[in-house]
Parts: structure tokens; sequence; C-alpha cells
């Protein structure tokens, strides 16, 4: 078994190497299995009280592709040769809020909470919503709420294919507003209950990229006594 010394220097140096790839082969691809694992590892990650707001969608429609592509400048290289390329939505308020549908599912449902625990978790989270972050006074301010839980399963996306020596570009460079209304047309999003979040590519790089380059640490942590 690893040791804790041999962990610690793979884990620094999986997140050394680790970049956004600027550029796909695209007759390379990502292996079923490698990508299943990368899928396991969105769905595995944890959210604001194991609530799970969010949708992933492996979009392979080649016309779809075509049609976002004008207004996704971020995604466009993305877009012509990354292996795989997935969507990232995040739920809208009426599925989010503390006495929606979709929390009662996901409650008795999933977490298969007993009616006490479940009355004890909503009132908890009704709390949270109303009087700490305040979020039902705004459904933009509710759903980016939302769409910041989505970047967990987003990391924990780019570290596992990392691990598996698959390169990967997050990307939130399109325009909103033409991509989901295209993405709406194409019946691909339910406006209704899901929103675009972001986006993020897999494949395997056809160009070297420029060296990494980070903060030092005593710039990025400060220690209080």
């Amino acid at each position: 078994m690893t040791n804790k010394k041999e962990m610690r220097e793979l884990i620094l140096n999986i997140f050394n190497t680790r970049y956004a790839c600027k550029g796909y082969d695209p007759e390379k691809k990502v292996s079923e299995e490698d990508f299943k694992v990368i899928m396991e590892a969105a769905r595995l990650s944890p959210s604001s009280m194991g609530l799970e707001p969010w949708k992933f969608v492996l979009l392979n429609n080649k016309d779809i592709k075509e049609k976002i592509r004008p207004y996704a400048w971020g995604a466009e290289v993305s877009l012509a040769g990354a292996s795989h390329f997935v969507l990232i939505l995040a739920r809208k308020p009426i599925d989010m809020k503390y006495d929606s549908d979709y929390i009662e599912y996901m409650m008795n449902d999933v977490q298969h909470f007993t009616d006490e625990l479940r009355a004890v978790r909503k009132n908890k989270l009704k709390d949270f919503q109303e009087k700490d972050l305040k979020l039902l006074e705004s459904e933009r301010v509710f759903f980016e709420w939302v769409c910041r839980q989505t970047y967990i399963p987003l990391a924990n996306m780019l570290t596992a294919a990392a691990m598996l020596g698959v390169d990967s570009t997050p990307m939130e460079g399109f325009n909103y507003d033409q991509v989901e209304k295209i993405l709406i047309e194409e019946g691909v999003i339910d406006p209704e209950h899901f929103g675009l979040s972001c986006m993020i590519a897999f494949g395997y790089k056809n160009r070297d990229h420029r060296p990494k380059t980070r903060r030092k640490m005593e710039a990025v942590l400060e220690i209080i006594e």
C-alpha cells in the first residue's frame, strides 16, 4: 500500500501537472471506463445538505454543438476536438426552495429520512434560505447559490480526469442567454427546472501548454492563531 509520503507526492504531482487544455486531438478518445469514473466523481460529490442540485448532460450531438459554437468563444476548441463535452446544469429555485417537491423527493426517496428528521432538516433549510443567505429575496441570487455548488463536482471531475491522464477544460466563456436559448429549443434543457451553469470538456491535448503559474503559499494562506 502507498504510504503517506508517496500519497502526498502523488497528490501534489497531479495538481502541479493539471491544466486547462487549449487544444484537443479529435482522433484520441477517452475510454468509456475512464469517463465513467470521472462521472462517478461528479455523482458522489458533496452538496449543501446533500441535495445534489445538478444534472450532467453529455452532449454528443454534432448539430447542437455547431449551433452553440458561435456563442461559446471559450468552448470553441473543445467543441471542435474534445472527446467528451459535458454541460453542467443547476436546478432552479422552484426545485431548491425548502418546501419544493424536489426537496421532498430527495429527503424521502434518496436520503431516506424519517418523518421527524425530514421536518427538522426542512426547518433548517428554511431558516438558511430565508434568514442566513436571504435567497428567497431574489431568484437570481438563489440560482447563483445553486450554480456555486455545481463547481464542486466540476472540480472533482477535473481532478479525477488528471489522475487518469485525461486532459480537461472547465468553461464559462459563453453567452449564457444565447446558448441556453438554443439548448432549450433543442430540448436539452427544461427551463422551468434547470439553467446552464458551466461546461467541461475531456480528451487528449494536441499541443504543449505553457508552464503553470500560481502565487506562493504565503500569498494565499493566512493563519490566525
